[in-house]
């Protein structure tokens, strides 16, 4: 009996990097409703279908942002410092109005200037690695720098120092690891890029101002939040997944001097791991979504773009970039940057250029490998072989053993994720950011 239990312990012990991150996953989504509620109505789902996601997103009675959503809390706690001045979380009305339109100015950039941006930060980058040999990397810490210099020159028209790309970094890599719940916030990291922006505003050397009837502060905030924040993690995220899914699939990689082969890679990671997970909308008005269903002012809806992306004629999670030649993405359910009439991504013109020119001056000089797992939240931020050419690339054995220690990894990180998520979402609720900004009638 003794060596059964033991055999069943050793089983059972060898199986764990195939059970218990999905467990972890579970009991994690437990956590967040027992602490959150069931707020919420998920879209699409039972009461609106595939076919309303676009029309119900756009209906202009789905404007509310975090203002009622408890939700809200745990955004705004993550998203600290400023979120109340995050342009994503900003209530409509005239605010929000002047923070966008200067939110459009600044990524108002031609698309020439946008690759040459992208194509030199990342020449720099890449001029850093070791030569003349593989290099293992996680893709999302190499483009992070890229990534940071870039927003930095669209922001103040200047070439980014070292010293100001390494806090733009180490903000941006607090907030990413705290949303995948990898690590708790620093929030002395952020301050660090908070007071940096602030004297670069209170000493008039920052082009990027808003309009009269904010202060110095919530300017700063504002920086920080569009561009240091969020701009900075989406696209070294979106780029991490470029990368991943070429190195996963080496016999589709696009030529590198095709830039139709290059959009239609990086269109097709974005299908397969959209950047965004769920966007919450609270409804001002009722929203009638057909004869049988009429949704209330007030309701939460959550609006889940992987879910929407796994309908319609590609509902696949192949990684299959030729499938674009044969499908025109008006007929997908594809909505990579949002849907227009709602709070789209203002940089939707901006970054499907710089993200080309990034990979392709990547896959220029290297050959991509990898054997790690691929899912959209990327909690490993990355892992892969970059090799030269005329280098011989990793073999079967070392991308067995990469695959080995990355499954092991993953198990570890999980029971991770399961302690630092559920404190953050247990503080989040302790702190009430959202709530009690609203709740002193702030505007």
């Amino acid at each position: 009996m003794r060596w059964v239990l033991l055999a069943v312990l050793a089983g059972a012990l060898w199986t764990v990097p195939r059970w218990l991150p999905s467990a972890v996953v579970a009991v994690r989504e437990w956590i967040f409703r027992r602490v959150n509620g069931e707020e919420g109505i998920p879209v699409p789902g039972p009461l609106v279908a595939a076919e309303h996601f676009e029309r119900v997103y756009a209906d202009p009675a789905a404007d509310g942002r975090s203002r009622g959503a408890g939700l809200s809390d745990l955004f705004w706690y993550w998203l600290a410092p400023g979120p109340q001045m995050h342009q994503e979380h900003l209530e409509p009305g005239e605010r929000y109005r002047q923070v966008a339109r200067t939110t459009r100015r600044v990524l108002a950039v031609p698309h020439a200037r946008c690759d040459e941006l992208a194509t030199a930060a990342t020449r720099r980058r890449l001029d850093a690695l070791p030569p003349g040999r593989t290099t293992h990397v996680r893709l999302r810490d190499l483009m992070m720098p890229v990534w940071a210099e870039v927003y930095y020159e669209l922001v103040f028209g200047e070439p980014c120092p070292p010293a100001a790309r390494d806090l733009i970094v180490a903000n941006a890599d607090d907030v990413v690891t705290a949303l995948k719940g990898t690590s708790l916030r620093h929030l002395d990291r952020r301050d660090r890029l908070t007071r940096y922006l602030l004297g670069r505003v209170e000493d008039g050397t920052c082009p990027v101002v808003l309009p009269g009837g904010f202060s110095a502060r919530e300017t700063a905030w504002y920086l920080q939040g569009a561009f240091f924040n969020t701009a900075v993690v989406q696209m070294s995220e979106a780029m991490a997944h470029v990368l991943l899914s070429v190195a996963r699939h080496p016999h589709r990689a696009p030529d590198p001097g095709d830039d139709a082969e290059l959009d239609r890679a990086v269109d097709e990671t974005l299908r397969v791991h959209p950047l965004f997970g769920i966007a919450h909308r609270i409804t001002s008005a009722p929203i009638v979504v057909d004869e049988r269903v009429t949704l209330p002012a007030g309701s939460v809806l959550l609006f889940n773009y992987l879910a929407y992306q796994r309908t319609g004629p590609a509902a696949d999670d192949v990684f299959d970039p030729d499938r674009w030649l044969r499908l025109a993405k008006q007929e997908a359910h594809y909505i990579p940057y949002g849907v227009a009439a709602n709070r789209a991504c203002p940089a939707r013109g901006a970054a499907p250029v710089m993200l080309r020119a990034a990979t392709r001056e990547v896959l220029r000089r290297y050959i991509l490998t990898s054997a790690a797992a691929h899912t959209r939240s990327l909690p490993s931020r990355g892992p892969a072989y970059l090799t030269p050419a005329g280098v011989r690339a990793p073999g079967r054995i070392r991308l067995a053993a990469q695959a080995f220690r990355d499954r092991w990894a993953g198990a570890g990180r999980a029971l991770t994720q399961l302690v630092c998520g559920t404190y953050m979402v247990l503080d989040a609720r302790r702190q009430r950011l959202c709530s009690t900004y609203f709740e002193e009638a702030r505007p």
